[in-house]
Parts: structure tokens; sequence; C-alpha cells
């Protein structure tokens, strides 16, 4: 009767344990972390080791730059040891800093966007708000125990630094700055008939983009003699279409996160992609590749990417991605993306911001701000900034001899002053008046997937030899509605359930992880009870 008990036990036990570990792959939260406080002083006795995750368009001069900044760092601060995680997509950081909420092993430092840093503030006190810290007196910003020159709040630029606020705190800090931009074969817009208007328009650049499409009776295009042409192709979908919409003033999402997307603007405005999309005179980067190839290819005339991207485009581009025999010489000119009002210019403000995990320990959470505040300072600024047609964040850097001097050298070389590159920053620094950014919610990343998506769907549609607008534009919208939950409560953010601890479902990498613990728990468990059973 008692060996009975026993068994009864060891089983019940079991279960329990099997059961609880079946229902931890089903949700997820955090440990419900205090909300950080600033220590008095940050302990140089203690050793800290922290992660930063950050990505580098498999750029190896951006790595250098990490690797730099992370040694010079460890010099002043010889207690705090940085490990550099590298990725090459926004995305994929995105999604395993979401996997690792589950487990609390998110990174200290991450490089990342606002709209993504809206999802992580779902998890408690998971991300840390960095007011007090700017202003605090010893470690803030300029602080007075801070072992670099780090510019103050003031030096940031303000509405870089605004971009970085939201839900009533600032989250992050600006780390560096683009926007998009037109890259020009002006050698075929001119052989066309064309002159390049001072801002470039959406007519001018449909017009010049079907005048391409004409064939000589071999069937290549007149253009370039090719068999191959795609006049018009943009990158980013996503800011294309946002973009659109702003020039435009129609909607897209207010403040507070409702959704504004699908409307009659939208719907005319993806017609008229439709419509050029049928010619073979528009594409998109998913759909047909990257622009830069084509556009180095003589294949591509208006080529839209990010100002971040500038040395990849261009015959004498250095970071070309195509074999050299493939190269087509022209001209390259660097423009705004194209308007609807040219008289008042609308180009939406990118780029990269870095935020800071919430941990356990406040002393390792300080380490975490030091480095992110190192970060800031004049030499990686300016040095990562040269990079690509990024701009730094500061004006500490921006006025300063170094930094303006580079811009000085404009096609002095075709490596550090290449001039595409060059003209890049130089129209973000030209035009950070006529920047936007869209609000920053819970969700309001999918809401930005979801733009994009309309246009690749249509143009992917169109492709297929099917019709667009009418019953297909409605029906496209309840498509996109259910794929990203825009219509659920809380669907703003298909990944986690805004304001509450459940986090909802995990990724399917979180669920094969912690389902393998499961079983192998299970497994020691079953064999601790046999082998109890065997003694008795």
């Amino acid at each position: 009767m008692m060996k009975k008990k026993k068994l009864i036990t060891y089983l019940s036990f079991a279960l329990l344990m099997l059961s609880s570990m079946l229902i931890l792959p089903g949700c997820h939260g955090t440990a419900g972390l205090a909300a950080f406080e600033v220590p008095e002083d940050f302990d140089l006795t203690g050793e800290y080791e922290i992660t930063f995750w950050a990505k580098n368009d498999t750029n190896k001069t951006q790595t250098a730059i990490y690797e730099k900044a992370i040694a010079d760092f460890e010099n002043l601060y010889p207690n705090i040891t940085v490990n550099l995680r590298l990725y090459t997509d926004y995305g994929k950081i995105y999604n395993d800093v979401i996997t690792n909420i589950a487990t609390n092993t998110t990174p200290n430092v991450c490089i990342t966007y606002p709209d993504h840093i809206a999802t992580y503030l779902t998890g408690s006190n998971l991300v840390v708000p960095l007011e007090e810290l700017f202003e605090n007196s010893k470690y803030g910003l300029a602080g007075s125990e801070v072992r670099f020159d780090s510019p103050s709040v003031s030096e940031i630029i303000p509405q870089l630094l605004e971009e970085c606020s939201f839900e009533g705190h600032y989250y992050a800090i600006p780390y560096m700055r683009s926007t998009e931009a037109c890259y020009i074969n002006k050698t075929y817009v001119e052989n066309l008939g064309y002159t390049l208007p001072d801002t470039l328009t959406w007519d001018f650049i449909w017009e010049v983009s079907e005048a391409a499409m004409e064939t000589d009776a071999d069937g290549n295009f007149t253009v370039n003699g090719q068999k191959v042409m795609i006049p018009f192709i943009y990158k980013s979908t996503d800011n294309m279409m946002i973009q659109m919409l702003r020039q435009k003033d129609a909607g897209y999402s207010t403040e507070s996160g409702e959704i504004l997307l699908f409307n009659e603007t939208t719907g005319g405005l993806l017609e008229t992609i439709a419509e050029h999309t049928r010619t073979g005179a528009f594409s998109t980067f998913k759909i047909s590749g990257y622009p830069a190839n084509f556009l180095n290819a003589g294949q591509c005339i208006f080529a839209v990417d990010s100002t971040a991207g500038a040395t990849w485009m261009g015959t004498d581009a250095p970071l070309s991605d195509i074999s050299k025999d493939k190269l087509v010489r022209f001209e390259t000119a660097v423009m705004t993306v194209p308007q609807f009002d040219p008289s008042n210019p609308k180009m939406i403000s990118q780029g990269p911001s870095v935020c800071i995990f919430n941990k356990t320990d406040p002393q390792e959470v300080m380490a975490s701000w030091l480095f992110t505040q190192y970060l800031l300072t004049n030499d990686v600024q300016i040095a990562y900034s040269e990079t690509e047609g990024y701009v730094p964040v500061t004006t500490k850097a921006r006025e300063s001899a170094d930094y303006q001097d580079y811009l000085s050298r404009c096609g002095e070389n075709n490596t550090e002053y290449y001039d595409v590159k060059i003209k890049a920053a130089k129209l973000l620094l030209d035009h950070v008046d006529h920047t936007f950014v869209t609000p920053v919610f819970a969700g309001s990343a999918s809401l930005r997937d979801a733009a994009g998506q309309l246009i690749e769907n249509t143009v992917k549609s169109v492709r297929r030899g099917q019709e667009a607008g009418g019953e297909y534009t409605e029906k496209l919208y309840a498509d996109i509605t259910s794929l990203y939950r825009l219509d659920q409560p809380d669907s703003q953010n298909p990944l986690l359930s805004a304001g509450k601890e459940d986090l909802g479902k995990l990724p399917a990498t979180s669920v094969i992880l912690l389902s393998s613990l499961a079983g192998a728990w299970i497994l020691i468990i079953l064999y601790t009870v046999l082998q109890a059973l065997k003694k008795k």
C-alpha cells in the first residue's frame, strides 16, 4: 500500500511538471522587472559584461568602426566588457528581441527603430526610459563623471531626439539618420529627350519611365540596347506608400494608433502603380531585385533607396555588387524622392536609434548607458556617417572641422569621398525641415509592413494578369487587415498584447526551443521516477 502511495506521488509530480512544461510555450511574459532607478554612483570596482546588437549592411568598414568604438570604450572603462553581435537586417534584430523576451535574455543595448521599441514596451519595465539619465549631473549627457567628451542634450538635433519620444518618455537616443533618395541615370534621362527638374515629381518619373519602354525591331530597349529594362524600382515599398500618403495629406494613422491606411487615396495610388506595373515600367526590390544592381547595369533609370545605400549606387560605386563587365558608364544624379507638390516636399526621416533594456542590476544598466552614450561621441558619429549617406545626429559632430572637411571633399576619390555618397548626405542635411516620422505605438511596425504589402501584392497580381481596383482593392484591404491582425483588439501588435503581462503567442523558434527543453525535463523526471521505483 505504501509503495502504491509513493508511486502515485511520483506520478502526480511528473504530471504536474509535464503540464507546466506544456503550458509554457503557449504564452510568454516578462518577469516583472522593477522600474530602473539611477544609482547615485557607478561602481567602478564591479565587473560588467554587456551585449550590443547592431546592424552593419555587410559593410566591413562599419564593423571595424563598431569594434574600434568598443575597444576605445573598454580602455576608458576596463571593468566593462562589450560583446558585439551583428545582424544584416533590422527585422531579424526585432524578431530575436521578441524571442528573447520570453527567456529574459534580451541584449543590454540594441540598435533598433522606435516602431519596434513600442512593441517591446508591452513588457513590464522592459525598456529603460532615459530622461533621468540624460539629465544626471554625474553620468548624464556631458556629465561630470563621464570619461569621454559626451555631447549635451542640447547638442542632439531636437527633431531627431523627439523621434525617440513616445508614451511620455524618451526610450532611445538617435544614432544615425538617413532618408530616401532617388538615384538617377541622368545620361539615359537626357538621351530620352528629358531634362531633370529642380524637384523630382511623380508625373515626371512615370512619364520618363513609360518612354523608356520603347523597343526596337529585335525586341531590345532603345534606351539601353538590352533585353532588360525596368525604368523605376523602389526598394522599400512601405516608405513609398507612407510618403505618397503624407504628400497628399491623406490618412495613415493617428498618434493614438487609429488605422487610416485603407482609404480612397490609397486605392487611387495603387491603381496608378498597377497601371505602370502593367507596362513593365515599375517594379519593387522584393519582386525584381536590388535596385542598385539594375541601375549599375544600365537596366534601371530611377532607383529609390535609402541614402544609407549610396555606396552601392553608380558606375564607380565602391560596393557595387555586379561584375565589371556588366557595368554601364553613366552620370548619376542624386535627388529627393518624387513629390506631388514640388513647392512643399515631404520625405521620411529614418535611421537607427539605440535603446537600453532593463536588468535586475542597476549597475549593469548604468554600464549599458555609458556605452550607449559613447556612441554619440564625435569619433563614432563622424566615422560611421562617412561609411554611407548617413548624417550625424549631433550638432557637435556636424559642425566639427573634421566633418565639414569631409563634406567639402566630395568626389575627391571613389572610396572615402565617393561623390554619390556625400551628395546623398548633403541631400538630407539640406532637407531636414522637410522630413517627417510616422506615429509610434504598439503595432506601428505591423502597420508599416501592411502599407508596403499593399504595393507588393498589387504588383504581383498585375504581373500575373489580374486587374487592380474595385473589388480587387476591397479584397486586398481585407486580406492585408487579416494578415497583420489590424482588425483585432490590441491588434496593432500581432506579437504582443499591448499593456498586458501576457505577451501572446511565441514565435515558432521559441516554441521549438521551449518544447525541446520541456521534453528533456520530462525524460529526466520519468527517469528519476523509474530509478526510485527500482530502489523500492
